[in-house]
């Protein structure tokens, strides 16, 4: 299946903020892989919403981590739509743990996950990118923050990882025309964020926003698609927060 509509892969996309963005960039236009771990049930539904619209989406499970994944995941994306334009590293592991807990088996984790993943998966993708493509990370408000909340340290960590990753691969990518910048969200309303709080501590977080509320899924995808179409063509190597004044 060829076409010439950009095509985007969004990493775990089969819900959350993923699902989100996966179904926006659909709206702007591109054809979708929804990439995701282990829910095909709910990846084969965010398919069947996009098909909808009368754009092609396929899921492909692939976890990014491992090497032979990865590859898998970009060669199916290449025999169904034949290129790759615009990549969404979204897919990414929470860990809540002090530093006094931070365990072998969890760092081990938490980077393979949310570095050593995008790291290699990026390095596959790379030979079929092409000028004017774009590569869109996912960090964190918190590597930016002055009010850094308890256990983020294990996961803060990566996502700083992730911010400097952005902006070295923006130098050299960047002499090829293609495009990469990090999305940076606060605090949001997914059932990742929400698990193993407590009301009176969502509530903070919701009142500790000059908005009153959580972000939404949705306000992620829309910088998502600003970054992923032509007219942030001469935005590179940026990180942007998307969090409503939580971290400025």
């Amino acid at each position: 299946m060829s076409s010439d509509r950009r095509v985007a892969i969004v990493t775990g996309s089969s819900r959350g903020i993923g699902r989100a963005i996966a179904l926006r960039l659909a709206k702007d236009g591109h054809n979708i892989v929804v990439n995701y771990q282990s829910n095909a049930s709910k990846a084969q539904e965010v398919v069947a919403e996009i098909a909808a619209t009368g754009v092609c989406a396929i899921a492909v499970q692939a976890d990014i981590g491992i090497l032979a994944d990865g590859k898998r995941l970009v060669d199916e994306t290449i025999k169904h739509f034949g290129r790759i334009d615009t990549v969404v590293f979204n897919a990414g592991w929470i860990v809540y743990q002090a530093v006094e807990d931070v365990t072998e088996d969890s760092y081990e984790e938490a980077f393979r996950t949310n570095v050593k993943a995008p790291m290699f998966f990026t390095k596959q993708i790379i030979p079929h990118l092409k000028a004017g493509s774009k590569l869109i990370y996912l960090s964190t408000s918190l590597t930016s923050a002055t009010t850094v909340p308890p256990n983020y340290f294990l996961y803060t960590a990566t996502k700083g990882a992730i911010e400097q990753m952005v902006r070295t691969l923006s130098k050299d990518l960047g002499r090829r025309g293609i495009n990469v910048n990090a999305v940076s969200p606060g605090p949001t309303d997914t059932d990742g964020f929400r698990f193993g709080k407590t009301e009176e501590q969502i509530k903070m977080f919701s009142q500790n926003n000059p908005f009153g509320r959580l972000g939404q899924p949705e306000d992620i995808a829309g910088a998502v698609s600003f970054i992923a179409s032509e007219s942030a063509g001469w935005v590179n190597g940026q990180i942007l927060r998307v969090n409503g004044g939580f971290a400025v």
